[in-house]
C-alpha cells in the first residue's frame, strides 16, 4: 500500500510521555488510521526498554505501561522478521556507512528494503535517510 511507512521508536515512545508530545508524532499516528507502519524485529524490545527505564524512574507506573501495550498492540504496527544474515550483514555495514547504531540501522534498512518512507523524530536517521534518497515521512 503506497501510505505505509517505517516508524521508529522516537515517534512511538512520544505517544506515552506527556512531556514529548509533538505534531509530528501525533500526524504520524492519525496515518495510522488509513496505512500500515513497520518496524524492525527489535523494536518490541525497544519499547520494553524504554518502558522499564520510565517505570525505574518513577517516569510512569506499571499500569501506565500495561495501558500503553494495550493500545499499541491494537494499532496497525507490523515487525518484520528478518533473516540472521541481513540483521547481521546488511545492517552492520549501513550501521558502518552512515555512522548508525545496529538498531538506527534497522529502521533504515526496513525502509529501504520495504521502499517506504521513514517516520522518525530522530536527526542521524533524518540525515541518513536524505543521503541515501529514502524519503522522510513529512506532514
Amino acid at each position: 500500500m503506497k501510505n505505509n511507512f517505517v516508524v521508529d521508536n522516537s515517534v512511538v515512545m512520544s505517544w506515552l510521555f506527556k512531556d514529548e508530545v509533538n505534531r509530528y508524532a501525533d500526524a504520524v499516528l492519525d496515518r495510522l488510521t488509513e496505512a500500515t507502519a513497520y518496524v524492525p524485529v527489535i523494536w518490541p524490545l525497544e519499547v520494553v526498554n524504554v518502558l522499564l527505564t520510565a517505570e525505574r524512574r518513577n517516569r510512569i507506573r506499571q499500569a501506565d505501561s500495561v495501558r500503553f501495550l494495550t493500545l499499541l498492540l491494537q494499532l496497525p504496527i507490523i515487525v518484520e522478521d528478518d533473516s540472521p544474515k541481513n540483521l547481521m550483514g546488511e545492517i552492520l555495514a549501513l550501521g558502518r556507512a552512515k555512522n548508525l547504531s545496529s538498531y538506527d540501522a534497522s529502521y533504515l534498512d526496513l525502509a529501504m528494503r520495504k521502499d517506504c518512507p521513514i517516520a522518525t523524530l530522530d536527526s542521524k536517521i533524518i540525515e541518513a535517510a536524505r543521503d541515501i534518497k529514502i524519503a522522510v515521512l513529512s506532514f
